[in-house]
């Protein structure tokens, strides 16, 4: 008997950022998880989802340093972040956190 071959394709996030609402929902995760390379690994994703090149051009960075520094590998200064956050349209919000007696 024959088997079936299976095709399989690597999955991107970058297919599911559709709409804004996806894109801010996807960094809010990365945010809660607290991981540094998370965070600068989501804005990544956001800036491919978005257009890499159209954010390198309004941040003002160049297109393959804003690669390298939101890569999982990469360590973008917290300048870096806040200026793509403001090319992608989004805004961080503050909140306070819980204390451990709210908690239990």
């Amino acid at each position: 008997m024959k088997r079936k071959r299976t095709i399989t394709r690597p999955w991107d996030v970058v297919e599911h950022l559709k709409t804004e609402e996806d894109m801010a929902a996807y960094l809010e995760a990365a945010l809660e998880d607290g991981d540094p390379a998370l965070i600068s690994a989501a804005l990544g994703d956001i800036a491919r989802a978005r257009g890499m090149t159209e954010i390198a051009r309004e941040t003002g960075l160049g297109r393959e340093s804003l690669y390298k520094a939101l890569s999982p590998e990469g360590n973008p200064e917290f300048a870096t972040v806040l200026k793509v956050i403001r090319a992608l349209r989004l805004k961080l919000h503050v909140q306070a956190a819980k204390t451990r007696r709210e908690t239990a």
